[in-house]
């Protein structure tokens, strides 16, 4: 029974708050979310979000842009007249020019509005992913909680059981003052009770390891007194809507995808701007004027670099195989959840037969318990078969509590699979 319980529990360690009220499963899975050092990547992703925007929305600002160059030449332009009496001025060949441009961005092709919508549409996938990191918890904590809860019951049990051997060797005390039994008799059950309370002492050392556990997943203060209420089981629909996060994801990775398509789109359109640009150089804009001079120039500009359409189709070609990748991964995501839906409806139904089948057997174990204590007062059984009754009818009792716990677990399981 112990490997059984052992067999859904997974040790993690995180930091821990009071708690002093009765706790269900819902408040479990609440705490151990927000507990989860892994939430606080909800803030960073959003954060990282906000800076990348405002990054691309200063596309929009001016631009100030300093040059300065000086430069030697092997010719430079004449006029090829002469004129009698006049003196044309030759430029020299070294030259000069320090200048300070402010460009204002018209239009840019919808690139900053595209950037935006990738920037918007990656933060969302980026914290889908983390709401299927995050949901894995819900599993852990349902381990945790319902066998702590099969321990409790246990526990109860096994108090019953005790209940039941001292009865038992007071009567069969009483049954060796008669002659009718002997002081191995009263050994036997004497032995049986050591085993009870040896079984309760481990049950109670596993129960805290779990509390623990527990404790440090939510970050709530459990104890020993710390009351497990029993989940009511949600009604829901066989055929319900599948709500898991990795649908979220997947929907958010496509969508990312698309606003890629978009960015490389709008990067291979034409740009339009406007410039003011003043400087100062030797020679000014007057190429006849062999002096330094202040200049200025203003106007718009059009650029559009055509290269990009080189890699354009070869790039949206690549996005349309990451989407059918995307695609790919959601069928085989429905196609194993599907499965995973089927056998927990099977497990279900099996346990729910089995429980049914646990108080008939139950039944009939007292019954036989009872008729074994008869048989010993009448001297025509032994002491023996009466502990392997009681033991039988514990086991029995044992066994349905399992398989209730069980269902418990099969059906948040199930509701865990489709989250609806």
């Amino acid at each position: 029974m112990k490997k059984k319980i052992l067999f859904y529990l997974i040790l993690f360690s995180v930091p821990v708050i009071s708690y002093s009220q009765n706790l269900n499963i819902k408040t479990c899975q609440e705490s151990a979310r927000n507990n989860y050092p892994l939430v606080k990547q909800f803030g960073l992703i959003e954060k990282t979000a906000e800076y990348n925007i405002s990054n691309a929305n200063k596309a929009y600002l001016p631009q100030l842009n300093l040059t300065a160059k000086a430069t030697y030449q092997s010719e430079v332009t004449k006029l090829p007249i002469t004129i009698p009496g006049m003196t044309i001025p030759e430029l020299t060949k070294d030259q000069y020019q320090a200048a300070v441009e402010l460009s204002q961005l018209l239009w840019d092709g919808g690139v900053v509005k595209a950037q935006k919508k990738s920037i918007q549409a990656s933060t969302e996938a980026e914290k889908q992913k983390l709401e299927v990191d995050l949901y894995a918890l819900n599993e852990r904590v349902n381990q945790l909680f319902f066998g702590i809860m099969l321990l409790n019951e246990q526990l109860i049990q096994l108090q019953i059981l005790q209940n039941e051997l001292s009865v038992n060797y007071k009567r069969v005390e009483a049954y060796k003052q008669n002659g009718v039994a002997n002081q191995s008799d009263l050994d036997a059950i004497q032995v049986e009770q050591i085993n009870a309370s040896q079984r309760e002492t481990e049950i109670k050392s596993t129960k805290k390891s779990f509390t623990e556990m527990l404790s440090a997943f939510t970050g709530l203060k459990l104890d020993e007194n710390t009351v497990f209420e029993k989940p009511i089981v949600p009604a829901f629909d066989i055929n319900s809507e599948i709500k898991r996060p990795e649908l979220s994801m997947l929907s958010a990775q496509n969508n990312f995808l698309e606003t890629q398509r978009n960015v490389i789109i709008a990067g291979n359109l034409p740009k339009i701007g406007a410039f003011v640009q003043a400087g100062y150089g030797k020679p000014g804009l007057n190429m006849l004027t062999n002096a330094f001079s202040p200049f200025y120039i203003g106007g718009i500009r059009l650029s559009w670099n055509l290269s990009g359409f080189y890699t354009q189709k070869t790039n949206l070609d690549k996005i349309e195989l990451n989407k059918k990748s995307v695609d790919i991964q959601k069928e085989t995501f429905l196609f194993n959840n599907n499965l995973q839906n089927k056998q927990q409806q099977n497990e279900m139904e099996k346990l729910k037969s089995n429980i049914k089948n646990d108080d008939e057997i139950i039944r009939l174990r007292t019954n036989i318990k009872k008729s074994s204590e008869v048989k010993v007062e009448n001297g025509t059984a032994t002491v023996t078969d009466l502990l392997r009754e009681i033991d039988a009818e514990s086991m029995a009792k044992q066994n349905k509590l399992l398989h209730e716990i069980q269902l418990y677990m099969a059906v948040y399981q199930y509701k865990n699979i489709i989250n609806n």
